[in-house]
Order: C-alpha cells, then sequence, then structure tokens
C-alpha cells in the first residue's frame, strides 16, 4: 500500500491531494482562481502565477489535515510539471522538490494530460478494456490518444489552433455570457433548438486532429453580422441582440456542432486503433451534451466522476501509483515543461 502525495499547478488552479493505491482519494484540495481572471474572460499568467505563490502551502496542509496523515506517513510526493505555464508549473514543482529532499521521500513528475485520462480510474479502481482511445478535453487540450497501459499512452490527434474549451469561452464571451463558457452554454444547449447550421471543420477524411477556429466565427458573425459586408451600399443593419430563445439556440447548435466533431474524430480513431474503449478526462468531460453522444458509441465509455473533470491533484497522485509500483522516479533536477517545448520539440 503506498500513500503519495500529489501537487498540481500547471495552470490556474493549486490543488493538493492524497491518494492511497493509485485509486483511493483521501483527500482533495483545490483552490480556484476564477474569480481572478474573470474580468480578462481567460487565464492571466501572472496573476496565477502568484496567486499560485499563496495558495501552495495552506493546500498542501489542508489535503494532509483532511487525510488525517502526516508528512512521514508519505511514500511519495507527485508532481504534474508538464505542460502548462511556465511561471505556475515552477510553484509546484519547487514546492514538490522541496518536499522530496526535505523528507527524503521520493519524487514523481507527472504528465498533467495523461492524468486527465487517469481520472477515470480514481475511487473506482477500474481499469478500462485496453488499447484504448484517450480524448482530452478542456480549455487548453483538445487532443486524442491511444492507450495501450497506463504508462503507454501515444499521441495520435490535436487541436491545429483553438482547444474546444477555449471556443467555448469566446463563444460566451461573444454572447456575453461570463467566463467560464463551458457551464452556461451547456445549460443553455439543453434549453434550445439546434437549429442553426455552423460549420464542422473534419480536415482531411482520416485526420485526427481537430480545428475550432472558424466555428468560433461563424458563431461571432451570426451574432454580429459579416465584417465584409458593411462595404456594400447601402449596407445591410447589424442583426440584433440575441433574444433568450435565439441565445439558447446558438447555444446548442454551437455545442451540437462541437460534439458532432468530436464524436466523428473519436470514430475514425476507433477504426485506426481498433480500440475497445474510449476514455475521456479533462474539463469539457463534464459537458452533458458531450457525455449523453458518447453513450452512441460502438464500444464502452469512460468519464470521470464530475469532481475530477477539471484540474485536480488526485489525478496525478494516482497516476504516480503506476510509476511508484515501477520504481520510476524522478531525479531532484526535473524540469518544469511548458506547451511551447512540448510542441517544439513533437
Amino acid at each position: 500500500m503506498a500513500t503519495i502525495l500529489g501537487i498540481e499547478s500547471t495552470c490556474d488552479e493549486t490543488a493538493a491531494s492524497v491518494v492511497l493505491d493509485g485509486y483511493d482519494v483521501r483527500s482533495n484540495v483545490v483552490a480556484s482562481q476564477v474569480e481572478l481572471h474573470e474580468k480578462y474572460r481567460g487565464v492571466v499568467p501572472e496573476i496565477a502565477s502568484r496567486a499560485h505563490i499563496e495558495n501552495i502551502l495552506p493546500v498542501v496542509r489542508e489535503a494532509l489535515h483532511s487525510a488525517a496523515c502526516g508528512l512521514a506517513t508519505i511514500d511519495a510526493i507527485a508532481v504534474a510539471h508538464r505542460p502548462g505555464l511556465v511561471g505556475s508549473l515552477l510553484i509546484g514543482v519547487t514546492a514538490a522538490k522541496t518536499l522530496a529532499w526535505s523528507l527524503g521521500k521520493p519524487l514523481i513528475g507527472v504528465d498533467h494530460v495523461h492524468a486527465h485520462l487517469y481520472s477515470v480510474k480514481l475511487e473506482t479502481n477500474q481499469d478500462p478494456p485496453m488499447p484504448a482511445v484517450g480524448l482530452v478535453v478542456s480549455g487548453g487540450h483538445t487532443a486524442l490518444y491511444r492507450v495501450n497501459s497506463w504508462s503507454d499512452v501515444t499521441l495520435i490527434g490535436s487541436t491545429i489552433d483553438d482547444a474546444v474549451g477555449e471556443a467555448y469561452d469566446k463563444v460566451a464571451a461573444v454572447l456575453d455570457l461570463g467566463y467560464p463558457g463551458g457551464p452556461v452554454i451547456d445549460k443553455l444547449a439543453a434549453e434550445g433548438e439546434a437549429n442553426i447550421q455552423f460549420p464542422r471543420s473534419l480536415l482531411g477524411r482520416e485526420s485526427l486532429d481537430f480545428s475550432f477556429s472558424g466555428l468560433k466565427t461563424a458563431v461571432l458573425y451570426n451574432v454580429r453580422g459579416v465584417p465584409g459586408r458593411r462595404h456594400v451600399t447601402p449596407p445591410p443593419p447589424p442583426p440584433p441582440p440575441p433574444d433568450e430563445k435565439r441565445l439558447r439556440d446558438i447555444a446548442a447548435s454551437f455545442q451540437a456542432a462541437c460534439v458532432g466533431t468530436i464524436l466523428e474524430k473519436l470514430k475514425r480513431a476507433l477504426r485506426k486503433t481498433r480500440g475497445r474503449s474510449v476514455i475521456v478526462g479533462g474539463g469539457v468531460s463534464a459537458n452533458q451534451g458531450l457525455r449523453e453522444a458518447l453513450k452512441t458509441l460502438p464500444v464502452p465509455t469512460f468519464v470521470p466522476p464530475m469532481r475530477y473533470c477539471t484540474d485536480n491533484a488526485a489525478m496525478s497522485a494516482g497516476l504516480a501509483h503506476v510509476k511508484y509500483t515501477a520504481g520510476q522516479f524522478s531525479s531532484l533536477d526535473l524540469d518544469a515543461i511548458t506547451y511551447s517545448e512540448i510542441a517544439r520539440k513533437g
């Protein structure tokens, strides 16, 4: 039995968690920064970093207290060290290194995105049939993976522009719905009709990559009019502000385009990989429209409990157990690795 303390600070959530044996979550503490970033309608890296500095020690202390354990009973320290915002990552990585060194405990660095996939195992201890197709959907990621095992995960498709969660936030800004956009659009979509044919970019016939930039722009033009048409004489009047019904229909139509695109890519990935199941993680995995659509797939689909959809440390501590069991520990020169570094290295 191994007890692992996990630390998460990849973006705008400061989190710590104590997990036993890779699935038994004894505590899961998350300090959210939504209110700090709300007026900017997106995460401001400098603000996120300062908040992590203020939150990291209180969050770790609360996680240990909630789990009713002391540092002496911890077997290893896990930290999500990639990918993320460099200033945010450094706070968590530095805290984890310091704890590991001072306690003489193993340090285990984990991939934040792979941890999102592992979140389906938390509490249930259920392993999906493998090979599986993994889908991570969030504000920073829209990517497909072939998952042969929890320690053998290969990227097979990703977004070439906006992540799906980012598209939700930008569309919410266009519709003046506030930040974050995902939950409010999901709620409105359930009350509306998908009666607007927004584009669904599928790229090449067999492509597993995603593109949501055109969809976001189509919503903008639907709401505010097409800029080029203002140069005709006489210019057409701009569309009226959407009333409540039209707002719900726009949300439903936008969500239908997002979910339809994701579903088609999953079907392609299943054919290519001969996957036996689908594993979904990330903040957008909480979307009810997506969850309903996943039920139509021809293989079993696994999604995490709602509390583990968004960024948290339990998923990192859980995934670290796989490495702990295999004796795969990190050295104290563990690096914080950003999104751009991963993209540059391919």
